[in-house]
């Protein structure tokens, strides 16, 4: 064997800092790299073309392409991405309204006649509400 060998006890604390300072960094990278790819292709307000060019630069020149991007485009990323978690939110609570409706008992007018002679019969009512409220349920 003519090549050295680095064993694990060979290697520096620092070292092991600064490899892990670097693999964290690389991945920050990827994370806005993708981020701005994956708002490119949802901006709306963006033509083809534009979305081709900002695509093209940033995988040409992936450093620059990317910084040039959140400088130019930077401050729409956020407002972009608010309101498409407030889309999403709406959706869902469309969506829950949609099937709690669904899932709601159908209550016929005779079932609140019963429950309005109910209260009437326990003397929560009087005779004039429990008469006002039963012209309410048949009309």
């Amino acid at each position: 064997m003519s090549g050295s060998v680095t064993l694990a006890y060979d290697y520096p604390l620092f070292g092991v800092f600064w490899t892990t300072f670097w693999l964290f960094m690389w991945i920050l990278w990827f994370f806005l790299l993708f981020r701005v790819i994956g708002d490119v292709f949802r901006d709306d307000r963006l033509n083809g073309w534009a979305k081709t060019g900002w695509i093209i630069f940033v995988l040409v020149l992936p450093f620059l392409g990317v910084f040039v991007y959140v400088l130019a485009r930077g401050r729409g990323m956020g407002g972009r991405e608010a309101s498409r978690a407030q889309a999403q939110q709406e959706a869902f609570d469309a969506y829950v309204r949609r099937t709690a409706a669904k899932d709601a008992p159908r209550t016929t007018q005779a079932d609140e006649l019963t429950k309005l002679s109910q209260l009437r019969e326990r003397g929560d009512i009087s005779d004039d509400e429990f008469q006002r409220a039963k012209g309410e349920v048949l009309h």
